[in-house]
Formats: structure tokens, sequence, C-alpha cells
């Protein structure tokens, strides 16, 4: 599996959405979801999956799945 692929299954198992659920373009509460407690745990899923600390800042900034392969870069993993 593909660190794309495991950090798409991050966002639906912490967001608990369907497995065939596109995530690529999903966006901080363009989903009912997605709300400030999901986004916690999904943080938590983030930081288990790929074994990083994600820093206060980069949490909050978290605020779509593009930007989460961003954040990721900055701690070293390569998401393709």
């Amino acid at each position: 599996m593909t660190e794309l692929q495991r950090l798409r299954e991050a966002f639906r198992s912490a967001l608990d959405l369907p497995a065939d659920e596109p995530v690529d373009e999903l966006r901080y509460q363009d989903n009912e979801k997605w709300d400030s407690l999901a986004h916690m745990s999904l943080v938590a899923a983030v930081e288990d999956e790929f074994s990083v600390m994600i820093d206060t800042d980069d949490v909050i900034n978290m605020s779509s799945f593009a930007e989460a392969v961003r954040i990721l870069g900055k701690y070293g993993v390569d998401v393709k």
C-alpha cells in the first residue's frame, strides 16, 4: 500500500467514511462528519499511521486532504 493509499484510509477511518468515498478533494467542514472533534481523531489517526508527531500549527492548518499531504512532507513522509 502506498503512502497516498494509507493517508486515504486514515481519512476514511477517522471520519467514518465508506471505503469507496473519494477523499482527495475533501476539505474541513465540507463533509458533515469532519467537525472539530473528528479533526482531532483524524490528526491522531494520521500520526499513528505515519509515526509522526504533528505540531500545533500544523494541526490547525490541516484543513484539507491536500494540506495533509503537504504537512506530512514536512515530517519526511513522501505521499505520492
